[in-house]
């Protein structure tokens, strides 16, 4: 399977943004175009709102993501109850 590189898409500049992850040439963080899909937003109406999201950008946001999950160690933590 090959996956878009998203390092050729995807920079951290620490007086943009407080150095989150961001799309080369925008102030759109990864964190922002995630949401847009978490919320339910298609790739077509992400491109139609922001036309310099390029199918190429978005896919390199998901690339992003997969492997920084991939990096991480995740710990599970007990339930917590909700109040009654």
């Amino acid at each position: 399977m090959a996956t878009i590189n998203w390092r050729d898409y995807i920079v951290s500049d620490p007086d943009v943004l407080g150095g989150k992850p961001i799309l080369k040439g925008t102030r759109l963080s990864v964190e922002f175009v995630l949401d847009l899909l978490a919320a339910g937003w298609d790739r077509a109406a992400i491109k139609e709102n922001y036309p310099n999201l390029t199918e190429d950008r978005i896919l390199a946001v998901l690339a992003y993501a997969a492997e920084t999950f991939r990096e991480e160690r995740f710990y599970l933590l007990p339930p917590t109850r909700t109040p009654a």
